[in-house]
């Protein structure tokens, strides 16, 4: 494409705006917000003014006075809308890991009859973690996997299944599930679905309760920009409240916990499913954070979205033709999310290479280069800019560079 074609897509942009929200280094294209998302510009401001005032100055007051205390729920309400939910229905707290183990004893317990949890194989790995720890707890349990039991999610799924545990945007490929549908075909069969929304909220329209999807789980960190390590959400259908038996049964989850009674009494409806103390800073950053995202129409994100990712792969296509690139997404973007991957023999390197030029993107084992599209502040030029910056270090070889090969902690 010509550069004054590039340059209209992003005069013409409705969404152009919104870039003015978040801090982003100067010179830097950052294509990893499906990550980590960059700081909301309000949120430094609005941590300072916690930490002096509402932790420095009104101390334990503020447990009431700033109501920290209900922040899962208040929070929870604000970004129920993000993933088509009732603000009942919603709670901000601990992270994905722990919320997912409560919704899945919990969606266990609805259907006490079965012993079977079908899955991905090439889900992202903490979900299988957690049901390797849940069969090690339950040896009734015994797990399908896609990918090793069958090829197709659907075709696993029987009257024997007790809940289907599925990601909605692949983590690798981008690849999107059909959440109607599956979650469709799993109640003609009485299972229970748990829905992983890490990939997806807040950059794909998600509808759970049009769906009638049971149980959700997902981060706030990706593109919901709310900080490194910020506290997870957990969805339950308002359906299955009545019935809601989760495993982690700690004080924040009680119905009276300043009753401090011996005997544990759940919550009434989602405030069942929480558990201990809230990390209240991290709760705090994402008032900012779900606040960047006010007055966003969602219709308009997903269609940037899928027209920067169409651009990102066409561009490859037209200009690293042969360099040894792959695509490893659907080429479809109706069956996209909001990132693209290419395999290459050297992707570790090659990805090192690009963040030495100012291209940040991500590399996923064993060959894959993840590049995230976030529509709220990613530019079309940044698409152009770093595919020309990716052929360069592909033609020129410059990944092989034995200074681009050295691995840290984190890859």
């Amino acid at each position: 494409m010509a550069a004054a074609d590039i340059d209209a897509l992003d005069r013409d942009d409705p969404l152009a705006g919104l870039r003015d929200r978040f801090v982003l280094p100067e010179g830097l294209i950052y294509l990893d917000g499906n990550s980590l998302g960059p700081a909301p510009r309000e949120v430094a401001g609005d941590l300072a003014g916690v930490v002096t005032q509402e932790w420095s100055n009104d101390l334990i007051a503020s447990w009431n006075k700033a109501h920290w205390f209900e922040l899962p729920q208040t929070l929870g309400t604000r970004l129920a809308p993000l993933i088509g939910a009732a603000g009942d229905e919603v709670l901000v707290c601990d992270g994905v890991s722990v919320n997912l183990y409560k919704c899945l004893h919990a969606a266990l317990a609805l259907r006490p009859e079965r012993h079977v949890v079908v899955a991905e194989q090439a889900g992202f790995p903490t979900d299988l973690y957690i049901l390797d720890g849940l069969g090690a707890q339950r040896t009734d349990l015994s797990l399908r996997l896609e990918g090793r039991d069958g090829d197709r999610l659907e075709d696993l799924i029987d009257e024997q299944v007790a809940v289907v545990l599925v990601n909605h945007v692949d983590y690798k490929t981008a690849a999107l599930r059909d959440m109607a549908a599956l979650t469709a075909r799993a109640h003609e069969a009485g299972a229970i679905v748990v829905w992983d929304l890490c990939h997806s909220a807040g950059v794909i329209p998600v509808e759970l309760d049009a769906c009638e999807a049971d149980f959700a789980v997902g981060c706030t960190y990706k593109y919901l920009n709310g900080g490194p390590g910020s506290p997870g959400f957990i969805y339950v259908a308002r359906r299955h409240h009545e019935h809601l038996r989760q495993p982690l049964t700690g004080w924040w989850g009680h119905a009276e916990p300043f009753a401090f009674d011996s005997d544990y009494r759940p919550a009434p409806g989602i405030k069942a499913m929480l558990t201990g103390t809230q990390p209240i800073l991290s709760m705090r950053a994402l008032v900012a954070a779900l606040a960047a995202c006010d007055r966003v129409d969602m219709a308009q994100v997903r269609a940037k979205s899928m027209a920067l990712t169409d651009l990102f792969i066409t561009l490859v296509d037209e200009h690293c033709d042969g360099l040894g690139l792959e695509l490893a997404s659907p080429r479809d973007a109706a069956l996209r999310g909001s990132h693209v991957s290419f395999a290459h023999e050297g992707g570790f390197a090659v990805m090192q290479a690009l963040i030495a030029c100012g291209v940040v993107g991500d590399f996923r084992a064993p060959d894959l280069l993840r590049f995230g599209l976030a529509p709220l502040y990613i530019r079309y030029r940044d698409v152009a800019d770093a595919v020309e910056a990716l052929r360069d270090i592909l033609v020129s070889q410059s990944w092989r560079d034995p200074a681009f090969s050295g691995r840290s902690g984190v890859t």
